[in-house]
């Protein structure tokens, strides 16, 4: 595994124990980076990364100069999804959060490559973020696409579409603000939708309720092609703040 030096790249652990969660939505995926993702990490993480320790509060105004609009993104795997979604909509700044190192690494060499000024990349837990470091109604939206089912029952607190999310997302939403969940796993999404239909902060985009057609502006992700592959159908859900 490529280790870094300190000063040059992300951080393993950036909150350290100050905010230490019971339990968490995510395993910190340290692993090895190829040779052009340790490069992007070097050089492009003192200019676009974001290390997500607790101790200040961002401002999105000077972290996205010029961008109208700034949308959280939750998990991004390698990036390529996100950057298409960031040179298709170079208005709203995407700040993109994820502990998957390579998939760091991957999203600022695509960012560069494709002349993306309207992304920055965040290393940490986004619970943390969202508590911590962002000021009520910053954001225009959030965006969490295939998070991490845990399938297994005995896992199922650990699942990030909880109530308590939903209250904390709700806070650092604009007032009409969206919330957009994408997931292949069908027991997932059926509890998701019942999660969001019941909580007081959203209201369901569509207007007979239900789930979203796979909107246009979202592409598709490795995950959901992985998913696809197993004859999995994909559930898109986007509630709008009250």
């Amino acid at each position: 595994m490529r280790r870094f030096a300190e000063g040059e790249g992300p951080s393993p652990d950036p909150a350290g124990s100050h905010f230490d969660r019971r339990i968490r939505s995510f395993q910190p995926r340290r692993s090895r980076v190829t040779t052009s993702q340790g490069d992007a990490l070097r050089r492009l993480w003192p200019k676009w990364g974001i290390e997500i320790d607790g101790k200040q509060r961002l401002d999105l105004d000077q972290l996205f100069p010029g961008q109208s609009e700034v949308v959280l993104e939750i998990g991004f795997g390698m990036g390529e999804a996100t950057a298409q979604m960031a040179a298709d909509d170079p208005e709203t700044g995407i700040l993109a959060v994820d502990v998957h190192t390579p998939g760091q690494g991957n999203l600022l060499g695509l960012a560069e490559s494709n002349g993306l000024d309207n992304v920055r990349v965040a290393n940490g837990d986004a619970i943390i973020l969202l508590t911590e470091m962002l000021r009520p109604d910053a954001l225009d939206g959030v965006r969490v696409y295939f998070p991490d089912p845990w399938p297994k029952k005995r896992h199922h607190k650990r699942r990030i579409i909880q109530p308590e999310f939903l209250t904390l997302a709700a806070s650092r939403l604009k007032p009409g603000g969206f919330l957009h969940c994408a997931t292949d796993w069908e027991e997932y999404a059926e509890q998701m939708l019942e999660v969001l239909e019941a909580h007081p902060d959203f209201t369901n985009s569509q207007a007979d309720g239900g789930y979203t057609p796979r909107p246009a502006f979202r592409p598709l992700t490795r995950f959901e092609g992985k998913g696809l592959d197993k004859d999995h159908v994909v559930h898109d859900m986007i509630f709008l703040r009250t």
